[in-house]
C-alpha cells in the first residue's frame, strides 16, 4: 500500500494476491495473542467480546504446530483463539474495509469489537468481510476463533496426518490460521471485486468477467482496462457496467515471433499487464492492477498440447512443506527458490500435491515460468458430509486461482482418496464423475484428471503412479499403449470397470520416491540408494524408459524435498541438492 505497507520485519510482508493488487492495504501479520481452548469454554465465555487476555502469543501466519509460530507442538488441540488490535493508517478514512483471510484450517469465526463480522468454513481458501460497521475510531480489536477436526478422516485435510506424530506419507497437521491476514480499503460507491479471465490464442483475443460490489441503483459505471505488454501499450478501452457483472472480449494482436512473441510458456513466460479502472459518474472510484498470459492447453488427436504444439511435461511432485513453516511458507523467496532449483534441475513444471499453494508461489510460477497441476488437498474417508465439504472447497479452489496462466490441469482427486471403493460403489464413482464435470463446466480451458494414479473414471488424462525402480520392467511396461494401460503397477487397476481407456494422453505422474539420506533425517522411500554414484544411476533407470517410450507423454518424478519423515527428495528439506542439480537436468534431458 505504497506509504502505508508495513515493515518488513513482520513475517510475510509481500502483498498477498498479487494478481489482484490495489494500494490501499494493511497487512495484519505478526505477533498476536493465542490461546487453546480444549475444554470449549471460549464461545460461552465471551472471548469473542475481546475482553479476555489470552496466556500466549503467536506469530501469524504460522500454524501454532510449526517451529516459525513460536510455539511448536503436534499436541492435539482443535479449538484455538487469536486476538489483535488494530488502528486504520492514514488514507483509510472515508473508505470501506474489507478484511481478508488468505486460509484457515478449518472452520473460522471473525469478531470486529466484538461483532460477528465473518464465518468460513474450508481449510485451505480464501474468505473475507465487509467490517465497515463494526469499526470505531482509534484503536479496533479483532479475535479469531479456529476449529479444526484433527481426527476426521472425512475432512479435506491433504497429507496432515490423524495422529499424533507424523508416519509414512502422512505430516504434521495445521490448524488454525496459516496465510496473511489483511485489511483492503476501497470506495463506498463501487468497487471491482474481481475479474474471471479467459485467454483465446486461436481467436487473439481474451474473454473477461467483471463484477462489482457495492453500487448504488442509478449510479453510472464504466471500467477503463488498459492493457500493455513489457511496458508498451497493447489496447485500452471503455466500458459501460450495466448490472453487478459484464463480459468483454478483448483483441490481443501484438503477437511477433512468428506468432509466438506473445504467448505464454515455461521457456518465455510473457505476461500482459492490465490496470482495472472503475469510475462512477465519471469520478474514478477505484483501481486495481493484474495480469494475464495468453496459451493454450488442448488434446489433440490424443497429443497433451500447449499452444497448438505437443508438450513432454517433465513434472515434479512437490508436497508444498517446509521444516520450520510446515504448510506456510517462510517467505516469499522460500517460494521463488524452490522454483528456481525445480528449473535447474530440468523440469518444467511441478504437481502441487496435496495442497492448494500460497498465491505467491502461482505468482511466481507464471512469472518465471513452470507450469502447475493443481490438485485439491483430499479426504480419505468417503461420507456425505465430506461430498458437501470438498466440493465447496474444491469450487472455491478454481475460483481463487483460475486466472493463472501456470496452472494447466486440475486434479480433484487423487489415488480414491476419499473415495475408497470407486472400484465397485456406485456412489464413490458418480462422486468423481460429478468432480470431473463440475470442474469442466466451470473452467473450458484445462484438462481434468479425475483420479490420478489409477482407478480412474471419465479422465482427460490418464494417469498412472509407478514406483517401479527396475529400467528393464519400465522400458517394456511403456513400450505399448496396450501394456501400459493394462498394467497393475500399484496392484491396482488403472481403469473402473465401465470407463475403459478411450486414447487418453497417457503420462506416469508419479515414479522415483528413490530414498537417499544426505542429511540427519532418519526416513524412508519407495527405494533406496547407497551412495551418489548409485543415485545418479537409479534416477537414471528410472527416467530414460519414459523419456525414450513413445508412449508416455509426461512424467512426475516423486520428489522435489524431502518432508519430514519421507527422504525421498531431490532435495534434502533444507533443499540442498543431494547430487548436483546440473547432474539431474541432464537426466531429463536424456543425455
Amino acid at each position: 500500500m505504497g506509504a502505508m505497507t508495513t515493515t518488513t520485519a513482520l513475517p510475510r510482508a509481500e502483498h498477498p494476491r498479487p494478481q489482484f493488487v490495489r494500494d490501499s492495504w494493511m497487512n495484519l501479520n505478526g505477533e498476536w495473542q493465542f490461546d487453546f481452548d480444549d475444554a470449549n469454554v471460549g464461545t460461552p465465555s465471551g472471548w469473542h467480546k475481546g475482553e479476555t487476555n489470552f496466556t500466549q502469543k503467536i506469530q501469524v501466519p504460522f500454524a501454532f504446530q510449526s517451529k516459525l509460530s513460536g510455539i511448536g507442538t503436534n499436541e492435539f488441540h482443535d479449538i484455538v483463539w487469536y486476538r489483535r488490535d488494530f488502528t486504520l493508517p492514514q488514507g483509510f478514512e472515508g473508505k470501506r474495509i474489507l478484511l481478508h483471510f488468505g486460509a484457515v484450517d478449518y472452520e473460522a469465526s471473525v469478531w470486529v469489537n466484538g461483532t460477528l463480522v465473518a464465518t468460513h468454513v474450508g481449510g485451505h481458501t480464501p474468505f473475507h468481510a465487509d467490517i465497515t460497521e463494526a469499526l470505531q475510531a482509534g484503536a479496533n480489536r479483532l479475535v479469531v476463533k479456529a476449529v479444526d477436526y484433527s481426527r476426521d478422516v472425512t475432512l479435506p485435510r491433504g497429507k496432515q496426518y490423524w495422529l499424533e506424530d507424523s508416519a509414512s506419507i502422512f505430516y504434521t497437521r495445521t490448524t488454525g490460521i496459516w496465510q496473511t491476514v489483511w485489511l483492503e480499503a476501497v470506495s463506498p460507491e463501487a468497487y471491482l471485486a474481481k475479474v474471471k479471465m479467459t485467454p483465446d490464442i486461436d481467436a487473439k483475443q481474451i474473454e473477461m468477467v467483471f463484477y462489482v460490489d457495492g453500487a448504488q441503483s442509478g449510479a453510472k459505471l464504466q471500467l477503463k482496462v488498459e492493457v500493455s505488454f513489457k511496458g508498451k501499450p497493447v489496447t485500452e478501452d471503455m466500458y459501460s457496467i450495466k448490472g453487478s457483472s459484464e463480459t468483454r472480449k478483448i483483441r490481443i494482436d501484438d503477437f511477433n515471433d512468428h506468432g509466438l512473441g506473445g504467448w505464454w510458456t515455461p521457456n518465455k513466460p510473457n505476461l500482459y499487464d492490465v490496470t482495472f479502472t472503475l469510475l462512477v459518474n465519471g469520478q474514478e472510484a477505484d483501481r486495481v492492477t493484474s495480469y494475464f498470459g495468453m496459451r493454450k492447453v488442448s488434446i489433440e488427436k490424443g497429443q497433451l498440447c500447449l499452444n497448438n504444439r505437443p508438450y513432454f511435461l517433465k513434472l515434479v511432485l512437490d508436497q508444498g512443506y517446509f521444516p520450520d513453516g510446515n504448510l506456510t511458507p517462510p517467505s516469499d523467496e522460500a517460494l521463488k527458490q524452490d522454483i528456481e532449483l525445480t528449473k535447474a534441475m530440468g523440469f518444467n513444471g511441478v504437481r502441487k500435491h496435496q495442497k492448494l499453494e500460497d498465491p505467491r508461489f502461482l505468482y511466481w510460477c507464471d512469472r518465471m515460468g513452470l507450469v502447475v497441476w493443481s490438485e485439491a488437498a483430499n479426504a480419505y474417508e468417503y461420507s456425505d458430509q465430506y461430498v458437501r465439504r470438498f466440493t465447496q472447497e474444491w469450487i472455491a479452489s478454481m475460483e481463487r486461482d483460475y486466472n493463472h496462466p501456470s496452472i494447466i490441469a486440475w486434479v480433484p482427486l487423487n489415488e480414491s482418496w476419499g473415495v475408497p471403493n470407486i472400484q465397485v460403489d456406485r456412489l464413490q464413482q458418480q462422486h468423481a464423475l460429478t468432480m470431473y464435470h463440475l470442474t469442466k463446466s466451470l473452467d473450458p480451458m484445462r484438462p481434468v484428471v479425475s483420479n490420478d494414479g489409477w482407478e480412474m473414471v471419465h479422465t482427460d488424462l490418464f494417469s498412472i503412479h509407478d514406483y517401479e525402480w527396475r529400467e528393464e520392467v519400465l522400458k517394456e511396461r511403456y513400450s505399448s499403449t496396450e501394456k501400459a494401460v493394462s498394467a497393475k503397477p500399484s496392484r491396482r487397476v488403472l481403469a473402473v470397470e465401465g470407463f475403459p481407456y478411450a486414447g487418453q494422453p497417457i503420462l506416469v505422474t508419479e515414479f522415483g520416491g528413490i530414498a537417499y539420506k544426505k542429511s540427519e533425517w532418519e526416513g524412508w522411500g519407495y527405494s533406496g540408494a547407497d551412495n551418489d554414484e548409485d543415485y545418479e544411476s537409479k534416477l537414471r533407470a528410472v527416467i530414460q524408459p519414459l523419456l525414450r517410450s513413445g508412449v508416455v507423454q509426461g512424467y512426475c518424478y516423486t520428489q522435489l524435498t524431502d518432508v519430514e519423515q519421507e527422504i525421498n527428495g531431490l532435495l534434502t528439506y533444507d533443499r540442498k541438492p543431494k547430487i548436483p542439480v546440473e547432474i539431474i537436468k541432464a537426466i531429463n534431458e536424456g543425455k
